[in-house]
């Protein structure tokens, strides 16, 4: 079968490879899927350079979602050959098959497509598990998303706003303000040029943001530490500015705001019974269609590194799909 394969750790992705590689062997537990659909998360991205916090031994197949069919299953699995299903683990994805751990594994909400259901959980699951989950979202809240031309950011948009949430999407390019408009479909946009504390104060009409979003980390952390509310939260998600911030305690001890870090894969290990229940939440509004991912592109397997070149020039409004 083809498979995407990192051999070397590199920062231009000269270690990553389609290549020719045996099926893989079913493990007790496990269930064998035909991929029809992957999408590319950042992570992905940062393990071809072994930035990522998980460091897979070489080589290894990457990818760490997808949506396909069942092949084949351990009878009291329930899962059955033929069976549409979604997830995955930290690698594996980007392949013609692959085998999973069941639990890995939930049902394709119905009416969704392999490309749609394959771009919506782990940005979604990231999403609610930041935002509802530990951001206790509201409402009527105001919410401050950075990074709202990627996956995770515009799953954040508009999880907040099917939640009834006041969404301010933020972005640090001009020429991205229209696309994530229509993708995101904000009550307000903003341009974080540095400092943007007074268009917030402006937007907010002074109640600054009861939630911030922050996929982004360094100086777009350092100014959000000024546009939370009294008694909100800054969610920290990730890093893609490359800075890891750091916060005088100071700052949320005057102005009564919480950080809080979210990992929602460890999260729901730690705490299996939620992260069934966000898995199931996260389903029905998909099924819905109160939520749903946008796809910036749909690529052959073939045409991997287009994708990955467009993620890392961060020329993307939305995920990226691969079809094996």
């Amino acid at each position: 079968m083809r498979a995407l394969l990192v051999e070397r750790l590199s920062d231009d992705l000269s270690g990553v490879s389609l290549a020719e590689r045996p099926e893989p062997e079913r493990r007790p537990g496990e269930a064998l899927v035909a991929v029809r659909a992957a999408s590319l998360n950042y992570p992905d991205l940062l393990m071809t350079r072994g930035a990522y916090q998980f460091k897979p031994g070489l080589p290894f197949v990457i990818g760490l979602e997808m949506a396909g069919v069942v092949v084949e299953a351990e009878a009291d699995s329930g899962l059955t050959p033929g069976d549409r299903v979604m997830g995955g683990t930290k690698t594996g994805a980007f392949a013609e098959q692959a085998s999973f751990p069941v639990t890995a594994l939930r049902p394709v909400p119905r009416g969704l497509d392999f490309a749609t259901a394959a771009a919506l959980g782990a940005a979604y699951t990231t999403a609610y598990t930041a935002l509802v989950e530990i951001g206790g979202l509201r409402e009527g809240q105001w919410v401050l998303v950075h990074g709202a031309s990627g996956g995770v950011g515009l799953a954040a948009c508009d999880l907040a706003r099917a939640k009834g949430a006041r969404v301010i999407a933020a972005t640090h390019d001009p020429a991205k303000v229209e696309a994530i408009r229509a993708a995101a479909r904000p009550d307000a946009m903003i341009v974080n040029r540095g400092r943007f504390r007074e268009e917030i104060i402006d937007l907010t009409g002074g109640a600054l943001c009861d939630i911030v979003y922050d996929p982004v980390g360094g100086d777009v952390f350092d100014e959000s530490t000024r546009c939370v509310a009294f008694g909100g939260k800054l969610l920290v998600i990730g890093f893609a500015s490359g800075r890891i911030p750091q916060v005088p305690v100071n700052i949320p001890l005057i102005k009564g705001f919480s950080v809080v870090g979210v990992r929602a894969g460890e999260y729901a290990r730690r705490v299996p019974a939620r992260g069934k229940a966000i898995a199931a939440e996260v389903a029905r509004l998909a099924q819905a269609r109160s939520i749903e991912p946008v796809i910036d592109r749909v690529l052959p397997l073939e045409g991997w590194r287009e994708g990955f070149e467009a993620m890392a020039r961060g020329e993307l409004v939305g995920k990226v799909v691969f079809e094996p």
